[in-house]
């Protein structure tokens, strides 16, 4: 079996997000190398999806608020003010975060870590951060968006 630190997984989440984007919004994104400090100020909106198997990990998606509109709206084809941000803003997100994970998923089982996603959470708020505990592997990922940024951060270690 390959070990976490043989497989690529910084391609998996940068192909990942570009593809969803593209595919899914029809918007394009461009990372940023290397990634900058991102300081969201005001409200944020972060989508988590874990994994656990032979893998154990999470992915989170931290979008402004204003990205996180933009993102529904493409998505919806509805206009800002018909969103609400429990609900479809909510919902998006949450899809958003599957179909990025969901392909980290799938290349982590193709190279014999076989694992299994978590529900999708979404934290919103302005005054708060998310931590985990001794990940093998953290690595964080910078993306562009309409003068937006998007934070993706992952966090693996073996499993069982």
């Amino acid at each position: 079996m390959i070990s976490l630190v043989d497989i690529a997984l910084h391609d998996f989440v940068t192909n990942g997000v570009k593809e969803v984007f593209s595919t899914m919004l029809s918007m394009k994104i461009n990372q940023l190398e290397p990634p900058p400090d991102v300081v969201f100020t005001g409200e944020k909106v972060i989508s988590s999806v874990g994994f656990g198997g032979k893998a154990q990990g999470v992915v989170h998606l931290y979008f402004s608020k204003e990205l996180a509109l933009l993102v529904t709206t493409a998505m919806l084809g509805v206009k800002p003010e018909e969103l609400n941000m429990d609900g479809e803003v909510k919902d998006v997100l949450g899809e958003m975060g599957n179909m990025v994970v969901g392909g980290v998923k799938s290349h982590l089982c193709d190279a014999g870590l076989t694992c299994q996603l978590t529900v999708p959470s979404i934290t919103r708020g302005a005054e708060f951060q998310i931590d985990c505990k001794d990940p093998l592997i953290h690595q964080r990922f910078v993306f562009d968006c309409l003068s937006h940024r998007l934070l993706v951060e992952l966090r693996v270690k073996p499993g069982e």
